[in-house]
């Protein structure tokens, strides 16, 4: 179950979860927020937040389970939505980045769902 309530002052996706920052919202309902990669790679490329401040998968735990097979059955869906061609001549990729090594950016969990035709401009 998340938590709302927190959330990190500083943090960026945090600002923008609580409409602080604008983004160019693909979805929202209670749990998450889902919006327009600012410097996409490819066709489609947005990131899945939790609105509770998580800051990477190295903190997550049980209690997490069902907000994080949320974000993961949420993203086929919106990727088709938002122009990935279906499986199985399409597709789409799915990237959480976890610590500095991992290549996290930013230290709140999010899930980029990255898609449409090739070349992309990483991966």
């Amino acid at each position: 179950m998340t938590h709302p309530h927190k959330h990190d002052p500083d943090c960026l996706f945090c600002k923008i979860a609580a409409g602080q920052i604008p983004s160019r919202k693909v979805h929202e309902d209670e749990q998450v927020l889902a919006f327009h990669d600012i410097d996409p790679w490819a066709p489609v490329h947005f990131l899945v937040i939790p609105k509770e401040h998580i800051p990477s998968m190295a903190a997550v735990d049980g209690t997490h389970a069902a907000l994080l097979g949320h974000m993961m059955t949420l993203a086929p869906k919106l990727a088709a939505e938002q122009g990935c061609n279906p499986y199985p001549e399409g597709g789409f990729r799915l990237v959480i980045n976890t610590g500095d090594e991992g290549g996290q950016e930013i230290h709140h969990l999010h899930l980029h769902v990255i898609g449409g035709p090739r070349p992309w401009k990483k991966g």
